[in-house]
């Protein structure tokens, strides 16, 4: 892992998202090198905070079991939320006719969720901080300039590819959850209750 590239990008993102994005199209580095140097360190961190703050905090009642199930589940939702979204942004992109490889989608999807998976970090530590969640809406000001520095698409179809992003992150978000809250919680009350 490039500690150096973790730090540097997130604090490039939140700081000045436009120079960053001139700095990953200049260095055109693959999707799996974000993925493991920027994406799944953020996703570790967002899982252990997950764990700690269900054992510390909110689970009082249920085994420590139950509060490692949840660490694992959101490690398992942001995973799966991110992938999707980039894979359906993707074939969006190929639909409008910018024809953009998975690796391009990917980079301004996770650049995106950064401001994201940092207020996700706080709050599932401390449940009481869940209004800094407002912040995360500064993602939707890097997926703007990503769009546009990585794509270029005409004016209305880069407003079109930030709604279908948009709209693709939540609907996957509630919907995975959902589902991966109805497995957990039965795997837990099934097994190790």
């Amino acid at each position: 892992m490039d500690f150096n590239f973790l730090v540097r990008s997130v604090k490039g993102i939140i700081l000045d998202p436009l120079n960053v994005w001139d700095v990953i199209h200049a260095e055109n580095k693959n999707a799996s090198y974000f993925s493991r140097n920027l994406l799944f360190p953020l996703l570790i961190l967002a899982s252990v905070s997950a764990f700690l703050g269900s054992f510390f905090f909110t689970n009082t009642v249920l085994k420590a079991s139950y509060s490692i199930l949840t660490g694992v589940k959101y490690f398992a939702l942001f995973f799966l939320v991110i992938y999707g979204t980039a894979f359906i942004f993707k074939e969006v992109t190929n639909t409008f006719g910018l024809s953009k490889d998975f690796s391009c989608s990917f980079k301004i999807i996770v650049c995106s969720v950064v401001p994201f998976l940092l207020c996700q970090i706080a709050t599932s530590l401390f449940e009481s901080f869940v209004f800094i969640n407002i912040l995360a809406f500064y993602g939707l000001y890097i997926l703007w300039t990503g769009i546009e520095k990585l794509i270029e698409p005409p004016g209305r179809k880069k407003t079109l590819l930030m709604i279908s992003a948009s709209i693709t992150f939540i609907a996957l978000l509630f919907l995975t959850n959902w589902i991966l809250t109805l497995v957990f919680d039965k795997l837990y009350f099934s097994i190790f209750a």
